[in-house]
């Protein structure tokens, strides 16, 4: 077993996803104290343009062919575990995103190595790797170590800062053949969501609507509590699935994903769907009734109150 850290790069479109800086910044400072190399896996096909954006690795291993040039688990698992298990590395890194755990599931069967799912925090003692991970809807955070000191982990997006591995580097760069295999998996189509009115992802101040709410009537509060801020109105999936906001304006894994500077959750609870996509705004602040609910463990400040009572004076108040 080496002290070694792999990523699992995800790309699209061209571009080197924002997770996956994330996960090198970790790995850096994981393998320093481990004794080993942070190595990034590039999946693919035609993507070797790629490996000069994952400088902050110490070594990128490229795996490059046509099998490769739309996501499929069976492919990528074919092309993942022989490597995987060549190089024994400590931990295998990936994001907590659909493509993600498909791929960490089947490695982990088939690489026999334990998963831990929705991480939060990664570090490296004396005992071994030890990761931090949501439960019950991030109700609970457990500690979770791995047998035999190696495992797979799936991190929540925004728990690390990506620009921590952003950085230039003149990474060691391998190209490696897939393995021929037999997928049965075709990749038809990539269905894009369609163009809302409002697009969160480039707005810098949300107020972001949950089911806490109570009743679709009481969402123009909260419409016009982001006009008074000039930002807009975003939700939860339960909002959107309600069809009280157009699926547009939904953030969480699987919605968009968000940064702004202000991200202000109003009767949200805080699943670690929600969270994976807007953990990285600037600030977070939280309103909810509810003490214990986990939007409060990424909040930066909170308020333990009826959103129905705050709303309107934090209207008042900021529009005075």
């Amino acid at each position: 077993m080496s002290g070694d850290i792999v990523v699992i790069a995800e790309h699209r479109d061209g571009a080197i996803l924002d997770p996956t800086y994330e996960l090198l910044g970790r790995a850096r400072s994981l393998a320093a104290a481990s004794g080993g190399e942070a190595i990034a896996v590039l999946l693919g096909s035609g993507v070797a343009g790629l490996a000069g954006s994952l400088g902050a690795a110490a070594r990128v291993i490229v795996v490059d062919g046509p099998g490769l040039a739309s996501f499929s688990p069976t492919a990528y698992q074919a092309a993942l575990v022989p490597l995987v298990r060549e190089r024994e590395p400590a931990l295998v890194l990936i994001a907590n995103s659909g493509s993600g755990m498909d791929v960490a599931a089947g490695l982990s069967a088939a690489l026999d190595l334990p998963l831990a799912a929705y991480a939060i925090d990664l570090t490296i003692d004396a005992g071994g790797p030890l990761a931090t991970c949501q439960l019950y809807a991030g109700k609970i955070q457990a500690k979770v170590r791995f047998a035999g000191g190696r495992g797979i982990v799936t991190a929540v997006a925004g728990s690390f800062p990506a620009e921590a591995g952003m950085g230039p580097g003149s990474p060691v760069i391998e190209t490696v053949a897939p393995a021929a295999t037999d997928d049965r998996i075709r990749f038809v189509d990539l269905l894009r969501p369609e163009a809302g009115d409002v697009d969160i992802t480039r707005e810098s101040v949300l107020v972001s609507v949950g089911r806490g709410i109570g009743e679709q009537e009481n969402i123009e509060l909260v419409e016009a509590l982001a006009a008074a801020l000039g930002g807009a109105v975003s939700s939860s999936r339960p909002i959107a699935d309600l069809g009280w906001l157009p699926r547009t304006r939904q953030g969480g894994k699987s919605g968009l994903k968000v940064k702004p500077r202000v991200y202000l959750a109003l009767g949200i609870s805080g699943a670690p769907e929600h969270l994976e996509g807007m953990r990285g705004a600037e600030l977070i602040i939280a309103v909810n009734s509810d003490a214990r609910a986990p939007i409060f463990s990424v909040a930066h400040y909170g308020v333990v109150a009826d959103l129905l009572d705050v709303v309107p004076a934090l209207t008042a108040r900021v529009g005075g």
